[in-house]
This record gives structure tokens, C-alpha cells and sequence, in this order.
């Protein structure tokens, strides 16, 4: 290789790098030779912008500039410099100055860039001896001749006699909206309010080739015809002016009709047809809520309007908007976002965009909130935000300083048992677990730790079982954890523990890690409801304390300790908060002390929490975010890009280098938002790795065992990334395979583990690099991508650094460019903790006033008492919207009547009492939103389609996504089955995997909301198909039951028609299926003693006895025969099959359902004739049981009843229904 040749190489890239360095286009450090991308290198390559014109963008851009100036400076852009100064073309340039230029030409038309300005000036009206004043006249006229083929253009294009100056200006005309877009691009990062703003209206000038003094309805092109257009601009009618006369079609006497708006312009017909494109054009209202954070950070949340109509023609499938947040006076942008407007946003009444903007003490007047159309011309919304009545929160106390202390031995525990628990895992507890020690474990303090995230907190909640298992050896515990281990602990009686949890791998850590340790050790079961720990979600705990008076194990609570305070905030922040609410008022009326321990990471307003639970200056450890047993490197880069899906693959290669730099032999994890991104991120690893000649660099086991392992696996996906050293982690994998994948990264035979941010809460898999790809994911509600919660991110960060084998840890958190700074603030400091019970107090409202806590509007007021809510009030008023009408809006939906008595009656004015409605809400957990919409669309003659449709709408599916295309699958779906969930009924193979996990959720919720039964307007004749519609196996028909009941006699030819497999399947299916049953007495519902006339008994109603007897199992199987004669032969009686007996409710056989199903049964009592339903109560049969039920003396009609139907009806098996007639005689 030639020497020389290399060295000349080498002094091109480095003069080179020189170049793009002074340029601001990259940053180049010679010594090393490496290059590093900037904001500007970023714009130049996505918009093609040479290096020279940068250069020249350097010099000439500044904040403030007129339009002269920027045309000024693009015309002499590189990218103009082929552009010639010809003498022939001077007299026409000079003319085209003249007459169709708007802004000036500086530097005159004698050379290029005057050329391009006024060519460009001259294409945007309906379209100089020097380069740069030929190039600004072109643009100039570029920008006149917008209206294609219509008269101004083509007099204005008459008179470029010159085909070469008709040619440049095409050039000129092709070039100049991209290099305006490039310069938008710059200033918008610069966060120049004035300049971006100018280049952004420029832009859509040179697209739409209309200046912004004309009338904004010609961009209706081929709507409004060219004639109209004139004759608006002629009598100067502006669009506000159009507006308002458009308003007569109301009412408005003294604005003009469509009729008359035609007669203005002399033409008829013309008044509708203006009319319908003011009323289209885009226009939003907008409106803010500000919440502060912090004494400097402001979150503000931006509700969108849109007022307009959508006409396909013009606006297409979507608008883009630009949402600028800017100083008044100092024109600083503070925060910019590109918010899309679809079609289908249309026919919402409002949007919300949430996101944080920094403010500064003292307080500035205003800040502006613009929404900016990036296509439409004049289309802009304004907002002005004061600070004048805006209270900022109280100033936050120091941290708690860490203590120079010897750890403690694990012998300062002094009970063999527990030391043997912890050996073999740790010798000594760590500086935070030494400091808080005294207090976790010799005290009954109440106390909250704050510590980063792998502090060993869990280890703090434990040591405070241990206190309680030491002091109160007969006690109970209940462990409630928002998202991981978190503990109540209740006496006097065998320990228990309830553990709650809002994801199904929270629960499934906690299982693994305490079946092994603590449960094995201190001989403890871990079991539902009846064992020593119990493990639930939130709502489940919510659920069952709701109903505290009557549930004695509730009322003994004696420990609380709650992990992840902090997600008091988050969206199960208000459960959180309703729970340990609820227990403080047990604890007061039933007079026991409650011991509160709330764990968390560091937080900046630990003393109003720690006022909150009750917390003294003993018990409050609030440390620093830096304070963490291993030390973390974090490093925290800023991606451009305004789309979600390309920005995420521009962050791959550097995820593949960070791994290089940070991590090339230890493990790496990487978090990503969706189960697609796992794979695509996944696939992007394995072809940088291919490229880089080393494909198996991740894989640490020989190729046997990971051929054994590959074989092992289900999903396709997985399997081919698990040869490369790449596992991938999410919702979609099926438990073994979930399993397999974490086994491999724990055991380092995998290097680089992918995975969706709930793995950050459920599985302990710390690594040495963590690499959070994006903050970002879409919300289904919103239809929008949103930031993950900073706790979050921080959990996600917690797991970088694994205490026993690393010495400090490392984190790569890759943010979009605009919020780079607000992650460097809050990974640093530590984060305030606010209440969001104010976003669901309707729900819990609804349940304390069922339960009976609330009876009086008073009775609401101190319950809110009881809250963090109520606190956080006091410090922080600007943060919450407050709601007064929450009882009102609750007696809207049927949930509670308000001033009356407990008989019905009239009562106090301030009464509140639950209804039969309300009380359904608050027993299956749904929304008050839930419960309008059932009581609004429910009906007696509803078809099984139209109760799907009504069950479909409910609020609890608003979080299911529709994800990108999904929207075409659902389309092609919906032309093949008949009914919406007819996928699942018909057991239909879904189209992509998300869809399981969707299905699951749509079916784990489907079963709250059988409650449709007990409302008012639902009558007997709906139940039948209200229990179909919630049949869990649709593939058990009656035939088959009917078959399986003669087993001897069918038996051959079940297995002819059937086959083996499927025979015995079906056979045993029937002998799991439940042989019921039932007898019957009917007397009058009269009061003891009798004596009555006959007068006096018709006021009474009567009292149905119903004796239900269930047979189970083989014996069920072998005695239906007979079972059936008996009942046929009984006055008042029959049957219906019968499934496996067993100890408590029985399970339904539902393979196909997400979770366990208890059999249940609904008794009603109707009358066939008038449709009513006079009585229904659920029931659970487990081998015998009497039911009372009554019934009136008369029906809805004014007739005596003569006889009822009675209907024992399934809420689990098809076909299992019975029904019979009751006479009532005296």
C-alpha cells in the first residue's frame, strides 16, 4: 500500500473534519478521529443541504429577520450557484422586480442570488444581474404563480419571454421549500420563536405559492373557482368577515345568509358553496391546565379544539400541527411538538397534549401557546397562559445525609432462622439497610425510605415482617406492593401476607423469590385469602376492603408497608391512595394502631408524605438520588426526528455501539416500548454484529446446548435470535418461554437481553448496561406517543449495576432531542410526589358511599381528609383541577341519589345514599362512565350483536390499543365473522400475536360486566342472551351434552363420529358439567301468627322456597338416568348435569379463558305475561342450598299473579339453563 497515498487520504478527512467542525455540522476530535453527529450535521443530510450553504446559514441567520433577509440569504445558497447572470434576461428581471416582486431584493438584480430571489418571488405571486438578486427574484416569482393554468399566471408567465429564465425559475421553485424547511428546522432547534415562525409561513408559501396577504380560501383550489377568489379579495372579505356571515345559517338576523353572500359576489349558487370552505378550513381552540411540578417546572396540559369541518378533498387523511410554546418576552421556545389530526380525531370534542415547560422566579407575565398548521396557510391558534394567579409549591426540605457507619452482620438479627434466610445471598446489610436498621427492626415507628432503585428496599420490608413475626408472634400480615413488595400486617391471628401488584410479572417475582427464601425458611404457605401471604392486585385489595365492616381480618391490620410510594402519582396511584386512606380511618374507628412503612425512591416532597402516614423526624430516611450501593454512569443522548418508528431506528446502530464502548463481555439490557420494537431492535443488533465479522459475539454456551435450548422454544422470533446471544422479553411470549429467556440472561449465556418496560418492575435481572431505547409509547386513549413516567425510567435505570459483581453500572438513556434537558434534571434531582385522586374520586366516591363510610355530602368532605390528596392541596393549589360536582355527576349515572332517606323517602338535603346501580358498579369495579353508558343504551328488546356492541363500549377497554395498521387488520377481520368477539367464540386463529394478549384483556374484564342483569331496564327475556354472550366455552354444544348423557348407549358412535381423542375429550367434558337439581314451595309472605282476612293477606306477596341439590363426578355421570326419573315424577322438580365435586365453589371448564372461572348460578323469578322481573339473586352451589326469595301479590299489570317462572340460569355453560312454571295458589 502506498504511504504517500494513505497520508493524502488521511489529510482530506482531517481537513474535512475541519470543515464540518467550523461549520457546526460535527463535532471532530482529531486525536482519536472520531466524528460525532450535531444538530446541524442532522438537518443538512435529511434535507441535502451542502456544506457551503451551511456556512453561509452560520453567518447571515439571527433570531429576529424579516422576510427580505431570509430570502436574501437562501438565494445565495450553493445550491443556486449553476444559476448565470445572461444580459438578454436583465430587462425582464428588472420588470419582474418591478411588478411581481413583494419583498425587497437586497444587493440588486445584477447578480445570482438577486436572480433566484426574484424568480422565486415571481413563482409564489403566479410566476438580477447578479447571482443572488436573480436567484431572489425568481423565487419571488415562483411563489406568484400558484394558481396553476389560471389567467394571473399565465399573463405574469407571458412575460418571461426567456425559456432559460423560465427554466432557472423552475430550478429555483423545485429547491427553495426544501432549503426553507431546512432553515424552519434550524431556527426550531435553536428555539428562535420569531425566526422559526417567519421560515415555517415562508415554506408554505413556496408549497402552496400563495403569499400570506392573499385571500386564505385559495388554497380550496378546485373547490372555489378562480373568478370567486378575486371577487373575495376585491371587496377585502376576510375570513373572520366570512365566518360571521356563514353565522346567520343559526340565527344571527343581522349577519348575511348563504343567498345573500351569493348575491354579493352576483352569483347565486356561490353563497353555499364559500360558506362550506370557511367552515372547513382548519381552526382549533385552544385551552391550558397548569400544574406545577416544581418551583421550576411547569407541566402544562394543552386541550385541542378542533372547529371545523373535514372535507376529504383538501385535508386528506391527516394535518399536521405545530405546537410551540414561547416566551412573550424574550421569543425563547420552551417546547415544540408535532401533534397529528386525523379523520377519526374529528369526531372526538377534545384532545389533550401533555408535556412540561421550565419557568423561572420572578414569574414572567405570559407565556404564548401556538398551534401552527404546517400545510395550511393562516391556519393558527393562540393561547396566552398568565402566571399571575399561578401559586408555585413550597420549597422542598434537604435529603437525609448517609451516615459514615460500619455495616451491620447479618448476626445483629439474632435469630438463626432469619440469619439462614439471607445467608449465602449477603454477610452484611448495606449503608442504607445499616442506617434504617434500628428503626425497621427494634421499633414499631412508622417510617419512610427513600433510596434509589436497587438500595435493597425489599430487603427493608422484609426486616419489618421480621419485626412483626419477633413482637407479635401471633399476627397477620397483609403485603400490598403497587409495584413490587409492599406489606400489611394484620393481628391477632396466624400470620398472613398480602402481596399486591399491578402486572402479572411483579407477581410472579415476588412468588419465585419468597417460595424459595422467605415462605421456605419460616415455614410460611403463600395462597389466596386463607394462607400465610396473599398475592393480588391493587384493585383486588381495593375490592375486598371495600366491604371492611363486615370482613373481620380486615379490621386487625396492624403492619402497612408500601413499596414504590411514589407511584401515588401514576395511573394506579389513586387505588394506592384509596388503600392506605381506607386503613388510617379503620385504624381510627376501631381504635388499633396501624404501623405505616412506605418505601421509595428518593423524592423532593418526602416530608409531606411522611406527614401523611403519620411519620415523626425518627422515622423519616429521605437520601439522595447519587446515594446507591453500586455506583451508576449514566449517559443520557438526545435523538432528533419528528415520526416515532424512524427515530427509534436511528437509535439502534448507537445502541449496538454503546454495547461496545460500555459492555462488551457483561450482560445488556435494553428496554424498548412495544413488542415490535423488541424485534426489529433485536434484528438491527444481529446485522451490526454480522457487519462487524463477529455474529456470535453474545452467545456465551457452546452450540449444543444452545441448539437444546433452541428447540425448547415456541416462538419463531425467539428461537432465531437465541442463536445469536439476543433474548427478547415481553407479554406476547408464553411462560416457558419467558422463563427459558431469563434463566439464560441470569446465567450470562445470553449477553444482550431486549425487553418491554414492564420488565424493569416484574423480573430481578439486573445487568451491567442498561440502555432505555426511547422514553416514549403510545397511548391508546390518546392515540398519541407519550413519555413514560419518570419512575419508569428510573427503574429501568436501577437495574444497570449488579451488587455482586459490579463495581458501578452503567445507563444509556436515548430521548427525543427536545426533552433532553428535562431528563438531565430529574435523573439527577429527586422527584416530587403528587396525588392523582382527583382524576378518579367518582369511582371511589361511589364505592366509600355503597360501603356506607359516606352518607352526608359532610361525610365526603372528611373522608377526603384521610388523603394525600387533601395535603398536597394545601402545598400545591395550582396542580389540581378541581371537581365539585363529583355527587351530582354520580347521581347522573344512576350511582347515588342525593337527599333522600334510607326508606325512600324525603330526607336530609344533604343525604347521600347508593342506588342498585351503584352498588353493582362498586362490586364488579367498574367506572361510573361504565355504569351512563349501560344505563343509557340497555334495553329489553336488545339482540345478542347489539348488547356486544353496548358491552364493547365500555370504559374499561379505552387503554386497549390500536396499533399502527391494525386499523386495515380489523377491517379485513370484521368481513368474516359475524359478530365483533366472534374471532373468540368461533375460535378463529388471530392474524398477529398482539392479539392474544388483547384478547385476554378484553376477556378478563367481559366478565365484570355481567352486572347488566340487575339493571331496571333489563327484563327476563334479555338474560338468556346476556348469558350466551358470556359463555367461556362456545365449542361445548348441546349435542354433545346430550350425547355424553347416554354414555353406554352412544358410546360407539361417538367414537364413529368423533374419533378416539375427541370422544373421550367430550365425554370427559360432560361428566364435568353440573347436574342440578331443584324443588320448590310457595306460601304466602304473611307476618307470624296468620289470622289475616282475606282483604288483609292480599297486601302481602309471597315467599318462594327453592331447595337446589348439585351431584358431582362419576357418580353424577352414572346416576342421570335416574336422576331424570325422579325429577320427572316430582310435582316441582328436574335437573341438569353435573361436574366434578370438590372442596369450595367448582371451576368451570374453560380452557380458552384467560384465568380461573367459579361456577356460578343466577336464580330469577318473572312473569312471562308482562315481561318484569321480580326477583334475581346469584348464587354458588356446591352440593346443596336453600334460596328464599319473594315475590309481589300482583304483577306490573294490576293482576293478581297466578303462577311465575322460575330460571336457574349458568353464568359459565351453555346449554345448562332450566326453567318452570310456579303456580301460587292460596
Amino acid at each position: 500500500m502506498d504511504p504517500t497515498l494513505e497520508d493524502h487520504k488521511r489529510k482530506m478527512i482531517t481537513e474535512a473534519g475541519r470543515q464540518l467542525k467550523e461549520a457546526k455540522m460535527a463535532v471532530f476530535d482529531e486525536g482519536s478521529g472520531n466524528f460525532y453527529v450535531s444538530e446541524l450535521g442532522r438537518v443538512a443530510s435529511h434535507y441535502y443541504i451542502r456544506h457551503q450553504s451551511m456556512v453561509i446559514f452560520n453567518t447571515m441567520l439571527k433570531p429576529h429577520l424579516t422576510e427580505s433577509d431570509l430570502l436574501t440569504m437562501v438565494s445565495q445558497s450553493s445550491e443556486f450557484e449553476s444559476v448565470q447572470i445572461r444580459d438578454e434576461e436583465l430587462s425582464e428581471l428588472d420588470d419582474l422586480l418591478r411588478n411581481g416582486c413583494q419583498n425587497d431584493v437586497k444587493g440588486g438584480i445584477e447578480n445570482k442570488p438577486g436572480k433566484v430571489n426574484v424568480l422565486m418571488q415571481n413563482d409564489v405571486n403566479g410566476g438580477i444581474e447578479n447571482k443572488p438578486g436573480k436567484v431572489n427574484v425568481l423565487m419571488q416569482n415562483d411563489v406568484n404563480g400558484g394558481i396553476e393554468s389560471k389567467p394571473g399566471k399565465a399573463n405574469v408567465l407571458m412575460q418571461m419571454e426567456s425559456f432559460s429564465l423560465i427554466a432557472d425559475m423552475m430550478y429555483a421553485s423545485s429547491n427553495a421549500p426544501r432549503i426553507m424547511r431546512a432553515i424552519f428546522e434550524i431556527c426550531l432547534r435553536l428555539k428562535w420563536s420569531s425566526a422559526a415562525i417567519i421560515c415555517l409561513n415562508m415554506c408554505k408559501c413556496f408549497e402552496r405559492r400563495l403569499w400570506q396577504n392573499q385571500h386564505p380560501l385559495r388554497q380550496f383550489e378546485g373547490v372555489l373557482s378562480y373568478e370567486l377568489l378575486n371577487k373575495l379579495e376585491e371587496r377585502d372579505w376576510s375570513l373572520d368577515a366570512l365566518w360571521d356571515m356563514s353565522a346567520s345559517e343559526i340565527g344571527a338576523a343581522e349577519d348575511m345568509s348563504a343567498s345573500e353572500i351569493g348575491a354579493a359576489v352576483r352569483y347565486s349558487l356561490a353563497g353555499g358553496q364559500i360558506r362550506s370552505c370557511v367552515e372547513a378550513f382548519p381552526f382549533l381552540e385552544l385551552d391550558a391546565l397548569l400544574q406545577p411540578i416544581t418551583r421550576t417546572v411547569l407541566r402544562v396540559q394543552l386541550l385541542i379544539r378542533p372547529s371545523f369541518k373535514w372535507m376529504d378533498k383538501v385535508h386528506g387523511g391527516s394535518l399536521r400541527w405545530l405546537i410551540l410554546v414561547e416566551d412573550s418576552e424574550t421569543e425563547k421556545i420552551y417546547h415544540s411538538e408535532l401533534w397529528i389530526l386525523t379523520k377519526k380525531m374529528m369526531f372526538e370534542e377534545e384532545h389533550k397534549v401533555a408535556f412540561t415547560i421550565p419557568i423561572f422566579e420572578p414569574l414572567p407575565s405570559m407565556y404564548i401557546i401556538r398551534a401552527i398548521s404546517e400545510d395550511w396557510i393562516g391556519a393558527e391558534a393562540v393561547h396566552t397562559i398568565s402566571f399571575n394567579s399561578l401559586i408555585l409549591p413550597e420549597r422542598m426540605p434537604p435529603n437525609t445525609e448517609l451516615l459514615d457507619l460500619d455495616p451491620l452482620p447479618l448476626s445483629v438479627l439474632r435469630n438463626p432462622q432469619y440469619e439462614d434466610m439471607y445467608r449465602g445471598r449477603f454477610t452484611h446489610f448495606n449503608p442504607i439497610q445499616t442506617q434504617a436498621f434500628h428503626t425497621l427492626y427494634h421499633t414499631d415507628e412508622n417510617v419512610l425510605l427513600g433510596a434509589p432503585t436497587g438500595s435493597g428496599k425489599t430487603i427493608s420490608s422484609e426486616l419489618t415482617m421480621l419485626r412483626l413475626f419477633n413482637a407479635h408472634p401471633g399476627s397477620k400480615v397483609i403485603d400490598i406492593v403497587p409495584m413490587k413488595a409492599l406489606v400489611i400486617y394484620i393481628a391477632p391471628m396466624k400470620a398472613l401476607v398480602i402481596y399486591i401488584a399491578p402486572m402479572k410479572a411483579l407477581v410472579r417475582e415476588r412468588i419465585e423469590d419468597w417460595t424459595k427464601g422467605l415462605c421456605k425458611r419460616l415455614n410460611k404457605k403463600m395462597c389466596e385469602l386463607t394462607a400465610d401471604i396473599i398475592i393480588c392486585t391493587p384493585e383486588k385489595w381495593d375490592g375486598i376492603s371495600r366491604n371492611w365492616q363486615t370482613r373481620s381480618y380486615v379490621k386487625k391490620v396492624g403492619l402497612l408497608v408500601i413499596d414504590e410510594i411514589h407511584l401515588l402519582g401514576a395511573d394506579r396511584g389513586p387505588i394506592l391512595e384509596v388503600i392506605v386512606a381506607r386503613m388510617r380511618y379503620i385504624a381510627e374507628q376501631t381504635n388499633r394502631s396501624v404501623r405505616f412503612v412506605g418505601l421509595s425512591t428518593a423524592i423532593a416532597n418526602a416530608q409531606d408524605l411522611a406527614d401523611w402516614l403519620g411519620i415523626g423526624s425518627a422515622g423519616l430516611f429521605n437520601f439522595k438520588p447519587s446515594v446507591r450501593p453500586v455506583p451508576l454512569e449514566a449517559h443520557i443522548q438526545g435523538y432528533p426526528g419528528k415520526f416515532y418508528c424512524p427515530r427509534m431506528m436511528t437509535m439502534n446502530k448507537p445502541s449496538y455501539a454503546a454495547i461496545q464502548m460500555h459492555s462488551p463481555r457483561k450482560p445488556v439490557l435494553i428496554f424498548v416500548s412495544s413488542r415490535r420494537q423488541t424485534r426489529l431492535t433485536a434484528q438491527d443488533l444481529i446485522t451490526y454484529a454480522v457487519a462487524d465479522e463477529r455474529p456470535h459475539q453474545f452467545v456465551h454456551m457452546d452450540g449444543d446446548e444452545l441448539q437444546q435450548v433452541a428447540m425448547t422454544v415456541k416462538d419463531a422470533e425467539l428461537r432465531n435470535v437465541l442463536q445469536f446471544g439476543i433474548g427478547l422479553h415481553h407479554a406476547g411470549l408464553n411462560d416457558r418461554d419467558r422463563s427459558t429467556v431469563e434463566r439464560l440472561f441470569v446465567q450470562c449465556k445470553i449477553q444482550v437481553l431486549v425487553a418491554t418496560s414492564t420488565l424493569a418492575w416484574g423480573v430481578n435481572t439486573p445487568a451491567h448496561l442498561v440502555i432505555v431505547k426511547g422514553t416514549e409509547f403510545f397511548d391508546a386513549p390518546t392515540r398519541r406517543y407519550v413519555d413514560f413516567p419518570i419512575t419508569d425510567v428510573l427503574q429501568m435505570m436501577g437495574r444497570a449495576g449488579r451488587p455482586q459483581y459490579d463495581h458501578h453500572g452503567v445507563a444509556v438513556i436515548m430521548v427525543h432531542e427536545p426533552k433532553k434537558q428535562f431528563y438531565k434534571r430529574f435523573l439527577y434531582e429527586p422527584l416530587p410526589v403528587e396525588s392523582s385522586l382527583h382524576t378518579q374520586l367518582w369511582d371511589h366516591f361511589n364505592a366509600e358511599i355503597v360501603s356506607g363510610t359516606i352518607r352526608c355530602k359532610q361525610d365526603a368532605m372528611d373522608y377526603l381528609t384521610w388523603t394525600y390528596f387533601y395535603r398536597r392541596l394545601v402545598q400545591n393549589p395550582s396542580y389540581y383541577d378541581l371537581v365539585e360536582d363529583t355527587l351530582a355527576d354520580l347521581e347522573e349515572a344512576g350511582c347515588v341519589v342525593l337527599g333522600m332517606g334510607e326508606d325512600g323517602g324525603a330526607g336530609e338535603a344533604d343525604a347521600v345514599d347508593a342506588t342498585p346501580t351503584g352498588r353493582i358498579c362498586s362490586f364488579y369495579y367498574l367506572k361510573y362512565t361504565t355504569m351512563t353508558h349501560f344505563t343509557q343504551n340497555l334495553g329489553p328488546d336488545l339482540e345478542l350483536s347489539d348488547l356486544l356492541s353496548v358491552l364493547c363500549m365500555a370504559s374499561e377497554y379505552d387503554e386497549l390499543p390500536v396499533r399502527h395498521n391494525e386499523d386495515k387488520i380489523n377491517t379485513a377481520m370484521a368481513s368474516t365473522v359475524r359478530l365483533p368477539v366472534d374471532a373468540h367464540f368461533s375460535r378463529q386463529l388471530l392474524p398477529i400475536r398482539d392479539y392474544i394478549g388483547d384478547t385476554k384483556t378484553v376477556l378478563d374484564n367481559s366478565g365484570s360486566d355481567e352486572l347488566a342483569a340487575e339493571l331496571a331496564k333489563l327484563n327476563i327475556d334479555c338474560l338468556p342472551q346476556l348469558m350466551e354472550g358470556l359463555g367461556l366455552i362456545p365449542s361445548q354444544t348441546t349435542n354433545s351434552a346430550s350425547l355424553a348423557k347416554r354414555r353406554t348407549a352412544v358410546m360407539d358412535v361417538m367414537y364413529s363420529v368423533l374419533g378416539d381423542k375427541e370422544a373421550r375429550e367430550a365425554i370427559q367434558v360432560a361428566e364435568r358439567l353440573p347436574a342440578v337439581s331443584i324443588s320448590w314451595k310457595a306460601v304466602p309472605d304473611e307476618p307470624e301468627g296468620g289470622g289475616l282476612s282475606k282483604e288483609e293477606a292480599s297486601a302481602y306477596g309471597w315467599r318462594v322456597e327453592i331447595n337446589v341439590q348439585r351431584q358431582a363426578g362419576s357418580k353424577a355421570a352414572g346416576h342421570r338416568a335416574a336422576l331424570a326419573a325422579e325429577a320427572a315424577d316430582q310435582g316441582g322438580g328436574s335437573f341438569a348435569g353435573g361436574p366434578v365435586s370438590s372442596k369450595g365453589r367448582p371451576r368451570v371448564y374453560a380452557p380458552l379463558f384467560p384465568k380461573v372461572k367459579e361456577e356460578g348460578w343466577y336464580m330469577v323469578l318473572g312473569d312471562p305475561h308482562t315481561h318484569d322481573l321480580l326477583a334475581l339473586k346469584r348464587i354458588s352451589i356446591e352440593n346443596q342450598t336453600t334460596i328464599k326469595m319473594d315475590a309481589p301479590r300482583f304483577n306490573g299489570a294490576g293482576k293478581k299473579l297466578a303462577e311465575v317462572t322460575l330460571y336457574l340460569m349458568s353464568d359459565s355453560y351453555l346449554g345448562m339453563d332450566q326453567q318452570y312454571t310456579i303456580q301460587l295458589s292460596q
